[in-house]
């Protein structure tokens, strides 16, 4: 009897370790957000907490609480970024992304949080470059898998260096690696502020674009959360706290 008592106790053990280890974990509920932290002043690692910051993040950090979403923060470069958007490896990517056609083919996209453009910088001293007509069979440098890269990638007889971050490249144009770079404006501006004595930007905007948040495709009900949630942080200030904050405030 007592045998039998206690192989009963026994699988009763065995079955509750079964489903203690089928439970989901405490982190099971936790949004995977991927961003590419090269990018200031939209993403960018602080030095001495090693902590992401910047527009993008304090954005969606401001969501998140919103939407009563408990987050983690990827670190991972553009283009893996947007493979991995693409397979959902991750549930959500803030990494001033611009919303195209292409792009939501693979993943989703939140309503707009801002607007930006292309910008051409060159060096300080060069006059040869004013406008995209100028840059036809120049060396451009750009940040892989971005816009800007896709853009530069159709003018005419030019070679383009993409790189893995965009300030590699605004680095070989201050070394004379290449002749121009082609990059979103408002890092630009920022890079362009650090070496004013160095390099410029020249000409007007070559495109006009929206950012978005990317949420993998299948998540529809996440998307809803993110919209109803980024809609409140627009309505209440929010944003533009963060433009007087980041955008602004790197101008100055």
């Amino acid at each position: 009897m007592k045998n039998k008592v206690f192989v009963a106790l026994a699988l009763v053990v065995v079955f509750a370790m079964v489903l203690s280890a089928c439970a989901p974990s405490a982190s099971a509920g936790t949004i995977k957000v991927a961003s590419d932290a090269a990018y200031p002043p939209f993403e960018l690692v602080d030095e001495t907490t090693k902590e992401l910051i910047g527009f993008d993040i304090d954005l969606f950090n401001a969501v998140a609480a919103k939407a009563g979403l408990d987050i983690e923060y990827v670190n991972i470069g553009f283009d893996p970024l947007l493979a991995g958007m693409a397979q959902c490896q991750y549930d959500v990517a803030i990494s001033a992304i611009t919303i195209t056609d292409e792009r939501k083919q693979n993943m989703t996209f939140s309503d707009p949080y801002f607007q930006a453009g292309q910008a051409i910088t060159v060096a300080i001293d060069d006059e040869t470059i004013k406008s995209d007509g100028d840059l036809v069979g120049k060396t451009i440098g750009t940040q892989l898998g971005t816009t800007g890269d896709i853009l530069a990638k159709k003018i005419e007889g030019a070679t383009v260096k993409a790189y893995d971050s965009v300030d590699l490249a605004f680095q070989d144009l201050i070394n004379g690696q290449v002749e121009a770079v082609v990059a979103d404006n408002v890092p630009s501006e920022g890079f362009v502020g650090k070496n004013a004595d160095k390099i410029k930007v020249v000409g007007n905007l070559l495109t006009t674009e929206d950012y978005g948040i990317a949420v993998c495709k299948t998540k529809t009900d996440l998307l809803e959360k993110i919209n109803k949630a980024l809609a409140e942080v627009k309505a209440d200030g929010t944003v533009d706290k963060l433009n007087a904050k980041w955008i602004k405030g790197a101008a100055n």
